[in-house]
């Protein structure tokens, strides 16, 4: 069995994978800010994207290989399809990283082969090493996954895979593309592939997993026990349809039941040796930035970094754990790094004190961007008597991240009541630098002023969802306000924070409207290309 590594290495795909969840785009800068953050959170290799796809993801790699590919940083993949073009970008997009990785793929099942390649098994025998071979001829580091590797055939998947290995593949991906795989089955592909091989010990084994049928995670921990040292995953388990294994599950799942997990790895049960690189206490500051960013909101019910991962309702539960955590906590929340001792910063707080907070939860921000949040701040704390850090990260993620204003609220303002007719008067600044100024009626404030912004900024579009929620308790509490649109099949997302909830409800929906228009000018220029895996 294949070991070419005594701990598992965490494979993050939030920015390639993770971005292709229904509504997930991100901008340049966003995408550095979770490159960062994963850097921060000790993983060991960011798949930045897929270079060739568009002129903004070869961008978003270039940047992310420049400023996160540091030499004692994380390896920076880039994906490409098994074709010289985008093996080419891949190679071009990651040059400036001191460690990168081509992720280089072609489909494997019957299935694949009939209805999307149109290619025989032969053909791909033939184009696999050729493409990997010509992928090691302009970096060292290749990885190659077999799409559909869960619905293969085992004898054609394992034949494909020593060939790659033949030419120069280093890493060797077994991805369940959708979902399909139960842990016993995929556990035995696994170990089939370990024994069968012949040349396994020449590449580290990674898994990739959707959780269609919500077994990515269980089917991982099953690889690892079959000799999978690599583990490809996405913070908050975004990803496609209904999403990829969860970084943050199966980190502390082998954190928690490390004696399990141990002698897998040839340790013995009681070794305290850290079985990922991952600093834990990051986890759950990585998931919230994600989370804000990409305007999917955590379930409270989710594993881990849920509201009510750590929550207990039934008294039976509460009794235990006021004598005793481990009566029904498993694992302690700060080692994740949730804490309720938050420093609390106020109107009398100054610059220095609010940078210093600021880098403390992990923001890396420009003189600039600290100026700007640092005003936004003082206008909050003028209205709130205490600022928390889940306030904090509401302020710079509201003021600093995000998409361009293209068209930037200027003013607005409701009236309404019983038995009044909601009204809501806004003034936007248009792309070309003008201002506009409209009324519009509604069933309430927020329809009011959103039918107001469409006369305006005019681009058709379906709103899918609106949420309101609070980012701390209290009357003064900042409202958190996230949209969801639809056009032309594509979901764009929007989210703001604001004391007042019409203003950020307002923002919101700009901001959707603006990465929409944005995704408009862009595409118009260059047809994106969709990749899969």
């Amino acid at each position: 069995m294949s070991s070419p590594v005594d701990r598992i290495l965490i494979f993050d795909t939030t920015l390639r994978d993770g971005e292709q969840s229904p509504g997930a785009t991100l901008t340049v800068e966003e995408k550095l800010s979770i490159a960062r953050a994963l850097a921060r959170l000790g993983v060991d290799i960011i798949e930045a994207g897929f270079p060739f796809a568009s002129p903004g993801d070869f961008e978003a790699v270039q940047k992310i290989a420049q400023t996160v590919g540091t030499e004692n940083g994380p390896v920076i993949c880039g994906l490409a399809r098994a074709t010289q073009k985008d093996i080419k970008a891949a190679a071009e997009a990651l040059k400036p990283a001191a460690k990168h990785r081509i992720h280089t793929f072609l489909a494997t099942s019957d299935i694949h082969l009939e209805h999307k390649l149109k290619k025989t098994r032969a053909e791909v025998l033939a184009i696999v090493p050729e493409m990997v071979g010509y992928a090691k001829s302009l970096v060292d580091d290749i990885e190659f996954s077999p799409e559909d590797a869960g619905r293969s055939d085992p004898e054609f998947l394992y034949q494909v895979l020593e060939v790659a290995i033949a030419a120069g593949a280093t890493t060797i991906n077994i991805p369940d593309t959708v979902g399909y795989t139960t842990p016993a089955e995929y556990g035995a592909l696994i170990k089939g592939f370990a024994d069968i091989v012949p040349n396994t010990d020449q590449a580290i084994i990674s898994v990739h997993g959707h959780i269609d049928l919500g077994l990515a995670v269980a089917n991982f921990l099953e690889a690892v026990k079959n000799g999978a040292r690599q583990l490809e995953c996405t913070i908050n388990g975004i990803g496609e349809r209904a999403g990829n294994a969860a970084l943050e599950e199966l980190v502390m799942a082998l954190h928690v039941r490390r004696s399990y997990f141990n002698p897998f790895l040839g340790r013995p049960a009681d070794s305290t040796e850290p079985l990922t690189n991952i600093d834990t206490k990051h986890i759950y500051a990585t998931s919230r930035l994600v989370s804000e960013l990409t305007g999917m909101m955590v379930q409270p019910n989710k594993a881990i970094v849920g509201a009510n991962a750590f929550a207990h309702e039934s008294g039976i539960h509460q009794d235990g754990v006021l004598k005793n955590k481990l009566t029904y906590e498993i694992m302690d929340a700060e080692s994740i790094g949730l804490t309720n001792n938050q420093i609390v910063l106020g109107k009398l707080s100054g610059r220095n004190a609010f940078g210093t907070r600021l880098k403390e939860l992990g923001f890396d921000l420009s003189d600039t961007e600290l100026n700007n949040a640092f005003i936004r701040f003082k206008e909050v704390a003028d209205k709130r008597k205490e600022i928390t850090d889940w306030d904090l990260e509401a302020i710079v993620n509201d003021e600093i991240r995000q998409p361009p204003e293209l068209f930037r609220l200027e003013r607005v303002q409701v009236s309404c009541g019983e038995p009044s007719v909601p009204t809501a008067t806004l003034t936007i600044r248009t792309p070309i630098g003008g201002e506009e100024t409209t009324v519009a009626i509604g069933t309430g404030p927020v329809d009011a002023a959103y039918k107001a912004i469409n006369q305006i900024v005019q681009l058709p579009n379906e709103l899918l969802e609106y949420s309101v929620t609070s980012v701390t308790e209290g009357i003064d509490a900042l409202g958190k306000v996230s949209v969801r649109l639809r056009h032309n099949g594509v979901i764009y997302t929007g989210y703001a924070a604001n004391t007042d909830v019409i203003v950020a409800s307002a923002r919101a929906y700009l901001g959707a409207l603006n990465r929409l228009y944005a995704a408009l000018e862009k595409s118009r220029e260059h047809p994106p290309v969709v990749a899969s895996l």
